[in-house]
């Protein structure tokens, strides 16, 4: 889940921004905090740690571009929100993600986060990497995702499938773990792609050949995993998967 700040001096914005983004972006985003000045921003940034602040330009004592001066370490987007258009070359080279003009419109407000969700999709999949570890005698091939908080590693023959969630994607553990990743499906697929053990059966799944319990022929195809999980094969992947299936179990 992505975290956004607001930072605005103005109550009639604040609310109007915060209840868009509620009512149509809650399962991607939640507002972590509210600002209406930059010492409180400040505050909130160093304890909330954000992914996205929206950031006023002109607000009393202090402005936007003061407010980033003043943080030794910027991890976070940002969005200028402002009424005035003659910011804009300033907001550039400040490396902000979006300039937006008040009232701010809807449509540019949805493009802008969707430029934000595929920025992070881009730098996430940078910082995936397939490790290497060992126990005792035995090689056991390790991902590292990383996430909001660190990495999680997982070892590769313990995921049972993978779930693409918009640009998103959730991977199910033997563990019983369930993992939300800010990668697509597509991503994840080309990351595990050298251990030849996953297999697309949909547009939303990928699968780990070796917890497949049983192909299920009766009306359309589906595959049961080990735990009882069905999922669909759609037309289009039923042809390639059966042709994977065949070569890893029928030797």
């Amino acid at each position: 889940m992505n975290k956004i700040i607001i930072v605005d001096d103005s109550s009639t914005s604040r609310i109007t921004l915060e209840n868009f983004l509620v009512k149509n972006f809650s399962e991607n985003f939640v507002i972590v905090a509210v600002c209406e000045d930059v010492e409180s921003a400040k505050k909130a940034i160093k304890s909330k740690k954000p992914d996205l602040v929206f950031l006023d330009i002109e607000m009393p004592n202090k402005n936007g571009f003061e407010l980033l001066k003043e943080l030794k370490v910027i991890k976070f987007e940002v969005i200028f929100t402002t009424s005035h258009t003659d910011y804009a070359i300033k907001a550039i080279k400040a490396d902000a993600l979006d300039y937006l003009i008040k009232p701010i419109n809807h449509i540019d407000l949805t493009v802008a986060l969707r430029r934000f969700e595929n920025k992070r999709i881009i730098k996430e999949s940078k910082d995936t990497k397939v490790i290497i570890a060992k126990t005792g005698n035995e090689l056991i091939k390790k991902i590292a995702f990383s996430t909001d908080t660190g990495y999680e590693f997982i070892n590769i023959n313990s995921i049972l499938f993978c779930e693409a969630n918009s640009n998103y994607c959730k991977i199910f553990c033997s563990d019983g773990r369930e993992i939300l990743l800010a990668k697509t499906l597509k991503n994840i697929e080309e990351q595990l792609a050298s251990t030849n053990l996953f297999h697309r059966i949909h547009k939303s799944y990928l699968v780990n050949l070796n917890y497949i319990l049983r192909l299920n022929k009766s009306g359309s195809l589906e595959v049961e995993l080990q735990n009882g999980i069905r999922l669909p094969v759609s037309f289009r992947q039923k042809e390639k998967f059966l042709n994977a299936f065949k070569e890893n179990y029928e030797k």
